[in-house]
């Protein structure tokens, strides 16, 4: 098998390309085909371009983010009011649910009584529980059309057929980064198993982590960039930067955009626009960073599904890069031919494929292919 990055041409998820027998070395070891991580390895994987296969009298608009649930199934969040006019009609719900080979398993989301569903749809996150939850980045400056003028400063919490759980937070509500019952823009979220807590990216206006228990709602606790108290600088819409300076950044979170926990207790931020993820206890006290400020970094994460979660993806403008988890060091990159980009929200199962959704570009599985030294990158 030629050991080569990654070459395989897919435009968008649902266009099917044949013949290509390449492979891409990347940075991940599963549970469920290898017995363990293992030193100076790398995964392989290959784009799967069959990958979903939507139902021909649906559209997606932007596809913003990824979840997967206990069962491999791959949870879609997409924006449907960003289809053009002459496809609106054929707009298919919020939410779309496809198993691993892409087959289409259900749909559902959008306006509903009781709840408030965000105006510009952003995260998706399946618990432990296999509970839902979702948050929208609206503001109201963003003036997009066909969007109402409000924030969302809401997280909303359903089970897997759509049945509204919970809501934490009000739309147009929030007062800041002090303020403790609202978010204000949440980015993505993530419950950690262990402890039965949600935390929160939070995200596009206010610049923090912050902490509930995820039955009911109630705030834990909270923390900004290095640990510090989050401090506002609410920017609608936000700030694209092109560049950071050197050294280790601003003391405050730019757009806090994804977030995970991992098994042994380890809070991994990306920090998009300051082009930075940093780690944390689940408790807030720092405890290193990794910044790369020469490129697009820090977009979007995700654990390898191996039990010592060896590898963390992390996507940036044009690949994904393979760090070690606990040295924070990049031992490889997804990119090249046939790659969407870094992804706008990635996901893994537990048998190692990855998923991004890249909004305008559309989505991409990445099937994990078995380990291999790493190239020379």
């Amino acid at each position: 098998m030629k050991r080569k990055l990654l070459s395989c041409a897919v435009l968008m998820a649902l266009v099917i390309v044949a013949g290509f027998e390449n492979r891409l070395h990347l940075g991940t070891a599963t549970a469920a085909q290898t017995p363990g991580a293992h030193a100076g390895v790398v995964p392989m994987f290959q784009v799967d371009p069959t990958w979903p296969k939507v139902p021909a009298k649906w559209k997606l608009g932007d596809a913003s983010s990824i979840g997967i649930d206990a069962q491999d199934r791959v949870w879609v969040l997409h924006r449907p009011r960003t289809l053009p006019d002459d496809q609106a009609a054929m707009a298919a719900p919020p939410v779309m649910v496809f198993d691993a080979e892409g087959n289409f398993v259900q749909a559902w989301g959008g306006r509903g009584s009781g709840y408030e569903w965000p105006e510009r749809e952003h995260g998706i996150h399946i618990d432990y529980r296999g509970f839902v939850w979702i948050g929208g980045n609206n503001c109201p400056a963003r003036a997009l059309p066909g969007l109402k003028a409000v924030g969302d400063d809401q997280l909303l919490k359903f089970t897997q057929t759509g049945k509204f759980v919970m809501q934490i937070g009000h739309s147009s509500k929030s007062t800041g980064n002090a303020d403790t019952q609202n978010l204000h823009q949440p980015a993505d979220a993530v419950v950690y198993r262990k402890t039965n807590e949600l935390f929160v990216a939070d995200g596009y206006g206010n610049h923090r982590v912050i902490v509930f228990d995820a039955d009911t709602g109630a705030f834990k606790r909270m923390w900004g960039a290095f640990g510090n108290k989050p401090v506002d600088l609410d920017q609608c819409p936000p700030p694209s930067l092109n560049a950071v300076p050197d050294g280790p950044g601003p003391q405050q979170f730019s757009i806090v955009h994804a977030i995970r926990v991992s098994n042994d207790g380890f809070v991994y931020v990306a920090d998009r626009e300051n082009r930075r993820v940093q780690v944390f206890t689940t408790d807030g006290k720092f405890v290193k960073q990794l910044v790369k400020g020469d490129v697009p970094f820090a977009r979007d994460l995700a654990l390898s599904p191996d039990p010592q979660q060896q590898f963390l993806y992390v996507g940036g403008g044009a690949e994904i890069d393979v760090l070690d988890r606990k040295t924070m060091e990049v031992v490889e990159s997804i990119k090249g031919e046939g790659i969407l980009g870094g992804g706008h929200q990635m996901a893994a199962d537990s048998k190692g494929n990855i998923y991004t959704a890249q909004t305008t570009r559309g989505l991409q599985k990445l099937a994990f292919k078995g380990l291999s030294p790493p190239s020379s990158r």
